[in-house]
């Protein structure tokens, strides 16, 4: 198989999880600020949660600064998981972008972006991403992105 044939699964990390009834509005949906915290969900398992399971270091340093969201259709209580799929479309040297998908097996209920940037939290400024790092996010990445 060449690097352009790779499936979606070979870089996308895959976050489940099931809507709380506290996720509900008074219209009967999940409420849209909920998947904002479905997308933070799913990037601390991406950076944190796995690499800690795998014995590998976590991703630290990043902080958000810009996110766009677009509802393709009301996501409503179900028993079923719901997932985030997420992965880097672009990675410069002291930011990247993420895209996300929030679906079910049938349905894309919300697409989304983030750019996060590396920032040394002890000296309160940007800086660039280490090797280690860009290695990490690039496992992330669609061949040819």
């Amino acid at each position: 198989m060449q690097q352009t044939d790779l499936p979606a699964a070979a870089y996308r990390h895959v976050y489940e999880f099931n809507i709380r009834f506290g996720d509900i509005d008074s219209q009967g949906h999940v409420n849209n600020v909920k998947f904002l915290g479905y997308l933070e969900d799913a990037r601390l398992e991406m950076f944190h949660g796995d690499p800690v399971r795998k014995g590998e270091q976590p991703v630290r340093g990043m902080v958000i600064s810009r996110h766009e969201i677009d509802y393709r259709q009301p996501l409503l209580p179900t028993v079923y998981p719901i997932r985030v799929e997420t992965w880097v479309t672009e990675c410069r040297a002291a930011s990247f972008k993420l895209a996300y998908e929030v679906l079910d097996d049938e349905n894309v209920y919300a697409t989304a972006t983030s750019t996060l940037v590396a920032f040394d939290v002890s000296e309160g400024r940007l800086r660039r991403f280490t090797a280690e790092e860009r290695e990490f996010i690039g496992r992330h990445m669609p061949p040819g992105a």
